[in-house]
């Protein structure tokens, strides 16, 4: 590593295990840092080691709860700010209020738009996020965003499984481009949902398009939250003869009574990454299986520490 800007690796709260990961196979010490709550439930913290002139990563995923580990990691960017580091970029494996990414409605603010104005007025000079709800979200900041994808690791995964006439569905038509390059990678058959929302976080799936009798099919998505989409998917697939039904999803918020949902539906196994740390039932869950992105996280943030190309990681 550079010894001119030394690289330091912070964690907030939301998620150490990961940010240990990272530091492990950068084969660095995680950075010292307290963290605190004042008794009101104030967020607070005190960076314990010399940054000045460093390259500090901080690294927090904006999981539930999404408004404290918001807060948590806008102190510590300021933090880092007043402690004179040379640059800030805000590790984001989970980047929060990404599906409020526009007007879709009367009277909505667009919410993912001020999370970036907070992140950048906080002293966050770059970005390091991965699988961005919504892709435009990039250009609401102003500052340089890496945005990486979990495919690699969700593909490996499942070359690995080795499932016979796999067929890769998107939950949506918004999904489509994501299912579509994993079929393409998995050489596989592609099939498309088409849903209708009934409200929020309630979804109706009217029509598949595409051949699923006898098939092994993997429903594709980047978040899995109360997983009634991912269910009523993998009913409807159920119900028009796929042999198998299997699902692949990168941040698993699993709010809410996902867990029994996905217990008590057709999916035998739910592929998830570890951008989010799981609840304690979801761990207990025998049909989710949880990978490591820390790999693809650390090598990002050493080629940028090493000023070389990350491109070949946007894969």
């Amino acid at each position: 590593m550079h010894e001119q800007n030394p690289l330091v690796v912070f964690s907030g709260r939301a998620h150490p295990q990961l940010t240990d990961r990272i530091c492990d196979y950068l084969q660095i010490p995680r950075g010292e840092v307290r963290l605190y709550n004042f008794s009101d439930g104030e967020s607070g913290c005190q960076i314990e080691e010399n940054v000045r002139g460093g390259d500090v990563y901080v690294v927090q995923p904006t999981c539930p709860p999404v408004n404290n580990n918001l807060m948590e990691m806008l102190i510590l960017l300021d933090a880092c700010r007043r402690s004179s580091a040379s640059r800030i970029t805000a590790v984001m494996p989970y980047f929060g209020y990404a599906r409020q990414d526009r007007k879709d409605r009367p009277r909505v603010p667009i919410t993912a738009k001020l999370i970036c104005d907070l992140i950048t007025s906080a002293g966050a000079t770059r970005i390091l996020s991965m699988d961005l709800h919504a892709a435009q979200i990039q250009g609401f900041f102003n500052i340089p965003v890496d945005h990486l994808f979990a495919a690699p690791v969700l593909i490996e995964e499942i070359k690995r499984l080795d499932l016979p006439g796999l067929v890769m569905v998107s939950p949506d038509a918004g999904g489509v481009e994501r299912a579509r390059a994993f079929a393409k990678r998995l050489e596989a058959g592609l099939a498309i949902t088409d849903k209708r929302r009934t409200s929020p976080n309630q979804a109706e799936v009217m029509h598949i398009i595409g051949e699923v009798e006898g098939r092994t099919c993997v429903i594709v998505d980047d978040i899995i939250d109360t997983a009634g989409t991912l269910v009523k998917t993998a009913e409807a697939l159920h119900e028009r003869g796929a042999a198998r039904v299997l699902a692949a999803g990168v941040h698993p918020v699993l709010s809410g009574p996902s867990v029994e949902r996905i217990m008590a539906s057709p999916v035998q196994t739910v592929i998830v990454t570890d951008t989010i740390p799981l609840s304690e039932q979801a761990q207990m869950c025998p049909k989710i299986r949880q990978l490591s992105v820390a790999e693809l996280l650390g090598e990002a943030i050493r080629r940028i520490h090493e000023a070389k190309s990350v491109s070949s990681l946007f894969v």
